[in-house]
């Protein structure tokens, strides 16, 4: 038996049957093998699935994960290997072509699930900007097969040795590289941030919150001005909080502080609330809208409506 050169390049495969049959009406055990690791996976089927149906499945399951073998094994009838890697060929080739944008056609456009797990291989079998590399070369050491692209991968032998080395080279390579992503935002962020920070004791500006009702409206802020700023750490600072906003704590992130210019008229002052012993209280008009008199046969009566 010829050895393989990489993981999932040569399959071995078989059915475990005389099973009791489960909830979901499965009664067989599809078991793959790799010939390299031995690692295995182990798919429920029925025994009346048809060939097309398990390649579908094979891409779901293993193709999705590993890419397209080299070879399939089987102690059952050659004429099944034959078959199966036909109808492997088949659910492949002709339903995706992974050298060209994903666009299904031949089922319409609810056959979405379908073609989701070889979506999801060529995702992970493609360039990304972020690390600079495909998501496989990082989890295998290179990119898995694809349908099209037979030599695409080359058969350069990978000893032990130089396989341990370059796959930790190629995770440095991967955590510089994410590094460099990371202090990319970072910078963004500074940026916004920059000009927002207020100096130590300046006032600033605290929003209260943005609460949410029950029916779904946003409620308007309230502001704060504050004064006594305090560092605690670069996105962080203490404020000397009045006795009404006692019950908040008193660190807040940079991105609830406004740098404010201070104005005495802008200063409204909170009135003490007084409760009456009959819980009687004074509504304080806003707005006279209209006026009227009233004449009754001893006296006149003043009307006024007014906006409370």
């Amino acid at each position: 038996m010829k050895i393989p050169q990489w993981k999932w390049e040569r399959i071995m495969m078989d059915f475990i049957s005389g099973l009791p049959l489960t909830p979901t009406k499965k009664d067989l055990i599809w078991v793959m093998v790799d010939q390299l690791t031995k690692s295995a996976h182990f798919i429920p089927i029925r025994v009346d699935y048809s060939l097309q149906r398990l390649a579908k499945l094979y891409v779901a399951e293993v193709v999705r994960l590993h890419g397209v073998p080299v070879s399939i094994i089987s102690d059952r009838d050659p004429r099944f290997s034959s078959r199966f890697w036909k109808a492997l060929h088949q659910a492949m080739g002709t339903r995706l072509d992974f050298s060209t944008a994903f666009h299904p056609q031949t089922d319409g456009q609810d056959s979405w699930e379908e073609y989701l797990p070889l979506a999801e291989f060529t995702y992970n079998n493609s360039y990304q900007s972020s690390i600079q590399i495909a998501p496989y070369e990082v989890l295998y050491g290179r990119r898995c097969r694809t349908p099209t692209c037979w030599t695409e991968l080359g058969e350069r032998q990978v000893l032990a040795p130089e396989l341990v080395s370059e796959m930790e080279e190629k995770v440095r390579l991967i955590r510089a590289r994410l590094k460099e992503a990371s202090d990319r935002q970072k910078s963004y962020a500074d940026l916004k941030l920059k000009d927002s920070r207020p100096s130590l004791f300046e006032s600033v500006t605290v929003e209260e919150g943005n609460e949410v009702w029950s029916e779904g409206q946003a409620k308007s802020p309230v502001y704060w001005t504050l004064s006594g700023t305090r560092t605690c750490g670069p996105v962080a600072y203490r404020l000397e909080l009045p006795p009404e906003l006692e019950q908040i704590h008193d660190v807040f992130h940079v991105s609830m502080l406004r740098c404010c210019r201070s104005d005495p008229s802008h200063i409204v002052p909170v009135e003490e609330i007084e409760v009456r012993t009959d819980l009687s209280f004074e509504e304080e008009l806003v707005q006279i809208l209209d006026r009227d008199i009233k004449v009754l046969r001893r006296k006149s009566v003043p009307l006024v409506k007014v906006l409370w």
